[in-house]
């Protein structure tokens, strides 16, 4: 049995209902970078958007942060990131991955403020930072294919 983790580039998602943060990693898998702050706009331009990012990027595959609880259950945002997870594999033929992103915010917005960025300009970079936390700990975590899901998340049936 082999001890490599697969290759390929993964983009990491951190769900907001107004903003997207996106990171991405190299194709060893080692180091997760930030990428962007999206602003959602309507389903057609996110659509372009994400699409375009998944190609420029060369991604293979989708980890996607699963708000839950601090107990461990599911919130209702639980249920908006697992239908942008669909959403997102539906619009790329990309699989997915639910993370447990439990205090990725938190820690993205702590990490900033300890490097004195202004309150004005850690808005718009939190949520990059929090993808970037979530996909992280997933590499760190040796990428396991169903992620902290018992099951991969998977597009909704087109019939």
């Amino acid at each position: 049995m082999s001890d490599e983790r697969p290759r390929g580039v993964l983009l990491g998602i951190d769900y907001g209902t107004v903003r997207i943060g996106v990171a991405v990693c190299d194709p060893d898998r080692i180091i997760a970078s930030a990428l962007e702050t999206y602003t959602r706009q309507n389903e057609a331009a996110d659509a372009a958007h994400f699409a375009r990012i998944a190609l420029d990027q060369r991604a293979v595959g989708l980890v996607v942060g699963l708000p839950l609880h601090a107990n461990g259950e599911e919130s209702e945002s639980s249920s908006a990131a697992r239908a942008l997870a669909a959403w997102l594999t539906k619009l790329t033929g990309l699989p997915a991955v639910m993370w447990d992103e439990r205090f990725s915010s938190w820690s993205a917005e702590d990490a900033l403020r300890e490097a004195n960025v202004k309150w004005q300009k850690r808005k718009g970079k939190v949520d990059r930072i929090a993808a970037q936390m979530i996909l992280q700990t997933y590499l760190d975590a040796k990428c396991p294919p169903h992620g902290s899901d018992p099951a991969p998340v998977a597009a909704p049936d087109s019939n």
